[in-house]
């Protein structure tokens, strides 16, 4: 076994080792998430606090770790007789990101049940992680079947396996440790709201502290049980405060005062549900008996918040978490009177991580709500766009460039999929053939059985009962009787979006529109698990904004940002489009592409604009690249360019009405891929 990075030696990342401490303290905290760019020793850690945890106390032989002072009566190796237990260091499991779900639950032997009629189960990470720590790292990027999981078990403090008639059950508490990249997408909500703690970490700018971690970084490397020993004095002083603190948790007064700050402070932020109180109440109490004392006081409270609510206030989805800390002050000293402690006197970790408690104060300030727009002037100020091919007038950017624009309001958009059956990653989007979903048949299972079909199996051994000699209650199973269960579930695509910033989308109100239209779909390919992709198409190029990633709060920044004026080369976007599907066809064969072309349809600039686009548009259909066009035409005459656009790509056009879900134009636009038939 690997000699790990020792906790103390890590050097700066005070929000990141308080989070992890504080958890050690007092584990009802529920766990941290840990968000930062890579390279930030975010994984390195959440394996050195491994150990810093005090041992824990199993029934002997037990797999589900069982507190031999109160064993779990349901437990699959039970029901325990009164027996001294063991100790053992406290485990951290980790979750890979590709892990099955019979690896994260446990399996049970089919064969056997089915045979011999016994429940022979194979424990799961979820039984190995029981009473220790589950790591999950980059947890943004789990498929969700592990995350619904996940949830259950962090819900109900216990897993449950249940196959064609079977059924296990077993303890499952855990300290959940996650790290994430935001560039890579962010989290659900719904497990975002799991993770007690959030912190924000960066890495330091600061020229002398990083010197300081490469030196450290690489004395460790050539030597690593001689750079631990360097630390030990330190990690067994800090082992022994975080046991000390332990115990005198249970002796630390949360007043009414410091309860009304907390509800105060909850609901200035309009957090949802009850749980941020409860978080924030357990938090002060753990930072409290950090500091050797054994009151919380308005210090406490204004820690807590800064690493509980940031994930939990109401925000947009493409918003970073952070709190408002002038606001936070204002709600604490409205909520009050509290004892003001300035930490001039006081040792106590504050909120800028003085003192002497491992550092830390939370999350680096932004403004509740802030725009991620950049400043505009105001209507008056703003010049109009010029004619398309007019020359640049005095004070106009080259190109007749327009500033950008605000997007409108978001709204929430019909759902465009991808006709066909698919076999792409798992997302919300697209029917698809997956490991999870409803059972549509069955076939001989290729390598190992991962998903039972019980009547196929039964049907398939039934007619050979007699010849096997069968004897007794169970059937005669072998292994060609099997099958394995088909089903069908939901994809993510890979969504590209075409954006058309000429000069006849310059209108300011017209673009702010179409921006908040696409900001609406990315909004949608967030919540349905897609990739994403931005091509930008204006005065005699197209451009990649943005290649196909998995933050769509990228796309939603390089969309915000985008300035409008010039020629409409709509063919050039098509082909630029075409390029980026292209190389994506041979990155990832199996997710499927949707264009979604956000444009008026007119095409200006070179030699016949508008049949090259039509040919552009063809070419995508050859393809097979399902399609729908964006028809951004406003006024009372309209051309109908968009809806020629769509019949070249084989595709269909709505309009930016239409696109709303609550329009009664229709219900839900499947897109019509090229050679469907009519």
């Amino acid at each position: 076994m690997s000699t790990p990075y020792p906790f103390t030696a890590i050097v700066g990342q005070d929000d990141l080792r308080l989070g992890l401490l504080l958890n050690a303290v007092s584990p009802a905290v529920g766990g941290v998430l840990v968000r930062g760019e890579k390279g930030t020793a975010k994984s390195t850690a959440v394996r050195a606090l491994a150990a810093l945890m005090p041992e824990v106390s199993v029934v002997p032989g037990c797999r589900f770790s069982c507190d031999p002072a109160s064993p779990d009566p349901a437990c699959p190796d039970g029901p325990h007789a009164e027996a001294a237990g063991v100790s053992r260091p406290a485990r951290t499991v980790e979750l890979p990101v590709g892990a099955s779900e019979d690896r994260l639950v446990g399996a049970l032997d089919i064969e056997r049940a089915l045979s011999e009629g016994v429940k022979a189960f194979e424990p799961g990470l979820l039984a190995d992680a029981h009473r220790g720590i589950l790591y999950v790292d980059e947890v943004n990027l789990l498929h969700d079947h592990l995350v619904d999981l996940l949830l259950d078990a962090a819900a109900m403090g216990a897993s449950y396996v249940e196959r064609e008639g079977v059924s296990v059950r077993h303890a499952a508490r855990f300290l959940l440790v996650g790290t994430m990249n935001p560039e890579e997408g962010e989290l659900r909500p719904q497990l975002l709201d799991r993770f007690g703690l959030t912190v924000e970490v960066s890495a330091s700018r600061d020229t002398d502290e990083r010197v300081e971690v490469v030196r450290r970084r690489l004395a460790y490397d050539d030597d690593p049980e001689g750079f631990a020993a360097r630390w030990a004095e330190e990690e067994g002083a800090l082992r022994e405060r975080i046991a000390a603190a332990r115990a005198l948790l249970p002796r630390v007064v949360l007043g009414d005062g410091v309860l009304r700050q907390i509800a105060a402070t909850c609901a200035a932020f309009e957090v949802d549900g009850m749980r941020a109180d409860i978080v924030m109440a357990r938090t002060a109490t753990a930072l409290a008996a950090w500091a050797g004392r054994e009151e919380v006081t308005a210090d406490d409270v204004r820690q807590a918040a800064l690493l509980a609510l940031p994930h939990r206030r109401r925000r947009n989805p493409f918003d970073a978490p952070g709190l408002d800390e002038d606001k936070l002050d204002q709600t604490l000293d409205e909520a009050g009177p509290q004892e003001n402690n300035d930490g001039d006197d006081d040792p106590d970790p504050g909120p800028d991580g003085g003192g002497d408690g491992g550092g830390g104060g939370g999350v680096p300030p932004q403004a509740d709500g802030e725009d991620r727009t950049p400043p505009q002037g105001s209507e008056g100020d703003s010049p109009s766009p010029a004619p398309e091919g007019a020359p640049d007038a005095p004070g106009r950017p080259a190109g007749g460039e327009q500033q950008p624009v605000a997007s409108a309001e978001p709204f929430r958009t019909k759902m465009l999929s991808v006709p066909g059956l698919g076999e792409g990653a798992a997302g919300r989007r697209s029917r698809a053939r997956t490991e999870h979903g409803r059972t549509t048949g069955a076939r001989r299972p290729e390598g190992a059985l991962t998903k039972l079909h019980l009547a196929a199996t039964v049907q398939a051994a039934a007619p050979h009962q007699r010849a096997r000699g069968r004897a007794g209650r169970g059937l005669v199973v072998r292994r060609d009787d099997l099958r394995q269960a088909t089903r069908e579930g939901r994809e993510g695509n890979l969504v590209l979006f075409v954006v058309d910033a000429s000069g006849s989308m310059a209108a300011r109100q017209r673009m702010s529109a179409v921006k908040g239209a696409v900001l609406s779909l990315l909004l949608d390919a967030y919540q349905r698990r897609d990739k994403v992709g931005l091509v930008t198409f204006r005065g005699k190029e197209a451009d990649v904004a943005l290649p196909p990633t998995s933050s769509v709060d990228a796309a939603a920044a390089r969309l915000e940002s985008l300035p409008t004026g010039g020629r409409t080369p709509l063919a050039a976007g098509l082909l630029k489009a075409h390029d980026v599907l292209r190389v994506e066809r041979l990155r990832d064969p199996s997710r499927r592409p949707l264009l979604v072309v956000v444009t008026d349809g007119r095409a200006t600039g070179g030699p016949e604009p508008v049949a090259l686009a039509g040919r552009a548009g063809r070419l995508h259909r050859s393809e097979g690249t399902a399609s729908v066009v964006v028809d951004c035409e406003s006024g009372y005459v309209r051309l109908g360019l968009a809806g020629e656009l769509a019949r070249e790509l084989g595709g269909t056009a709505v309009t930016l009405d239409e696109l709303r879900a609550d329009s009664i134009a229709g219900l839900v636009k499947d897109v019509t891929a090229a050679g469907r038939a009519a």
